[in-house]
């Protein structure tokens, strides 16, 4: 091997390995937010790393991001698995989940932000598309950032990062809410979305208020129907 060769695969040797984090990361993700991984899978280094033809080193750095995420979580045996949903903590989570709706909602109602205003606007485009072609998994992802971009225009730092946290810890139950539906979920709830957008541009704290309590409402409202109504099925998914 010549000096020229050995310098090059050595330059490319940083970029690979995170290329190849990314790619085991971005797939198992969707896979534990689809449910195609049900909660409590064991996620063994050696299986992925030959599931995805790359050292073990990608796929312990990929499994460490997707515990940061709270989806993957590491017994005290050193095992990992895919994090189980813990149905009794709902309550506490849906009581954050609505305060931060209305905190975010009503802070980008008062304030006057063009360029945010147009990602708002952006990320309500993609999230009607999702919902148009019945994509689960990137009506979580839109979802998620809508609300998100909502909490950048309130302005709030803390806000907007404590509310990231809950939409991510949220995305598998949020798979739940969906799968009411079917995964056709009604244009009603784009059209909520637009409501809160006319009414952020429009400066109505009080609307904006109004609005974010009534959308997460119906969510939550949603999702109690559905532990309550399939309760064995809901035991089955919160269990390793």
């Amino acid at each position: 091997m010549t000096k020229s060769t050995a310098d090059d695969i050595l330059s490319e040797a940083p970029r690979s390995r995170g290329s190849g984090t990314q790619t085991v990361y971005s797939r198992l993700r969707q896979e534990i937010l689809s449910m195609s991984l049900p909660p409590g899978s064991p996620l063994d280094e050696v299986r992925l790393s030959e599931r995805f033809g790359m050292s073990r080193t990608p796929v312990r750095e990929a499994l460490l991001r997707l515990s940061s995420d709270g989806l993957v979580t590491t017994l005290p045996n050193r095992n990992t698995i895919v994090s189980t949903i813990d149905f009794a903590s709902l309550p506490p989570y849906f009581d954050a989940m609505m305060l931060m709706y209305r905190v975010t909602t009503r802070g980008a109602a008062s304030r006057k932000d063009p360029v945010r205003m147009a990602a708002i606007r952006e990320r309500q485009c993609e999230f009607e598309a999702a919902v148009r072609a019945r994509d689960a998994y990137a009506m979580i992802e839109a979802n998620r950032e809508f609300h998100v971009a909502i909490a950048e225009l309130a302005g709030n730092p803390y806000y907007t990062g404590f509310f990231s946290r809950l939409l991510d810890e949220g995305r598998r139950i949020l798979r739940l809410y969906y799968s009411t539906f079917d995964d056709r979920l009604p244009l009603q709830y784009v059209e909520e979305h637009e409501h809160i957008i006319a009414a952020i541009e429009a400066g109505n704290i009080d609307e904006a208020d109004r609005l974010a309590i009534a959308h997460a409402a119906q969510i939550v409202r949603q999702i109690q129907d559905y532990v309550a109504r399939d309760m064995n099925k809901a035991v089955a998914i919160s269990d390793p």
